[in-house]
């Protein structure tokens, strides 16, 4: 599996865009394994800003090294802090060195959503700023699609 990381990070140093299922929930809502692929262009000189989705190389002694997609939190003189739509916990601070690719859409059934589309900017800039009470949110939107699925079941 490694190998394939290394090819992933080769591909994008060599200025290739990319696109990768996702695996883990660590994305969802915004990426659902099994059914989202995500675009990654390579990071380069590439301005980063509050609220991008970086492919990164995430060292860790119970993990190794491997590729994550997280969102950034906040930039900072010691580093940037990222943290994935589906956590409230941030990771960081990590070095510049350590982003490999940006993520610059989304294909979803066959349709490509850019992270430049309006509704795709206003939700999740939304589902940022909601971050400390992500739980929450998460829970009623479970509640309710609950609801919904025993009306469907019912008919």
């Amino acid at each position: 599996m490694e190998d394939n990381r290394q090819d992933i990070e080769q591909l994008l140093e060599q200025g290739n865009n990319i696109q990768i299922k996702p695996q883990g929930y660590s994305m969802y809502p915004v990426l659902v394994p099994g059914r989202d692929e995500a675009v990654v262009e390579p990071v380069a000189e590439r301005i980063l800003k509050r609220g991008d989705v970086v492919l990164y190389r995430r060292v860790a002694e119970n993990t190794g090294h491997i590729l994550v997609l997280h969102r950034i939190w906040k930039i900072k003189p010691e580093g940037i802090y990222l943290v994935g739509d589906n956590q409230r916990e941030i990771e960081g601070p990590l070095m510049r060195s350590q982003m490999k690719g940006i993520m610059a859409g989304i294909y979803r059934k066959d349709k490509y959503i850019s992270v430049r589309n309006p509704w795709y900017r206003l939700f999740t800039g939304g589902w940022l700023l909601l971050r400390p009470i992500r739980p929450i949110v998460a829970g009623i939107a479970a509640r309710i699609k609950g609801i919904f699925t025993k009306k469907e079941d019912k008919d």
